[in-house]
């Protein structure tokens, strides 16, 4: 099938960007959306023109590098899939398809599709791990940790850092993000003895990296490619809440 893109093109963070329009041809229904703009590339190579920049790593719907908005929706609106695991078969001959970058303040772009999302990194490093002494790594079943507890901790762990969440808010918010990753620790032993410290920290450097508040709309659980629930912010505000009164 032949398809029609229009694609964000920027030279740098400084640039003006505008929308390009590039004419995909023959493309294989069984392609990812990432092996199609590699044939795209080739193309424009083989034309002694710049390649389209976007950013991959795994394709395998792990690392959540493939960070794009397709027609609107972050990694193209289909449940629980990267843009790397969107496959052209969910597109038909003809169709004019939009692609852009992440669109937030706290989400510079780079260059094309390509945006700086180490914003994420620097909430880590103010509260995304355990910092307590547990001594040497125990065996798995050495602590009782009851069932619900454990399998709250591993849907928030699913969480990639892709960022779906901040560009499909109308706010800008990181708190999907950052919810996940707080209630993954907050639900483990180790992790527990840190929550309320964790979850000021993180949600200062967050507010100081230019995110927005939370819209309350839920589209980050819409979008999230592994549909972490919204249930994360409010036990983050919970945490909050109690850091306060705990004066912590």
């Amino acid at each position: 099938m032949n398809l029609k893109l229009h694609v964000w093109r920027q030279s740098g963070p400084n640039d003006a960007g505008a929308m390009k329009e590039y004419v995909a041809k023959n493309v294989n229904p069984h392609m990812s959306f990432l092996e199609m703009l590699d044939v795209v590339n080739e193309e424009l190579q083989s034309k002694g023109e710049e390649a389209i920049a976007f950013d991959h790593d795994c394709r395998e719907g792990i690392c959540g590098m493939c960070s794009m908005v397709i027609n609107g929706l972050p990694h193209g609106g289909h449940r629980g899939v990267t843009t790397c695991q969107l496959h052209m078969r969910h597109f038909n001959d003809g169709d004019e398809i939009w692609i852009e970058p992440w669109r937030a303040k706290a989400f510079p772009v780079i260059k094309d599709l390509v945006v700086d999302r180490s914003a994420f990194d620097r909430i880590i490093q103010k509260g995304g791990f355990v910092s307590v002494n547990t001594g040497g790594a125990p065996d798995a079943n050495a602590l009782p940790i009851p069932k619900k507890e454990a399998d709250q901790a591993f849907e928030a762990a699913a969480c990639i850092g892709c960022g779906a969440c901040v560009a499909a808010c109308k706010n800008g918010s990181a708190m999907l993000f950052v919810g996940a990753k707080a209630s993954h620790l907050g639900h483990t032993p180790q992790g527990d003895v840190e929550r309320f410290d964790r979850a000021r920290a993180m949600t200062m450097q967050m507010d100081a990296e230019g995110f927005g508040t939370c819209s309350n709309l839920s589209q980050c659980e819409a979008v999230c490619p592994k549909t972490i629930s919204v249930k994360v912010i409010a036990e983050l505000n919970r945490d909050l809440l109690k850091a306060q009164f705990k004066g912590k």
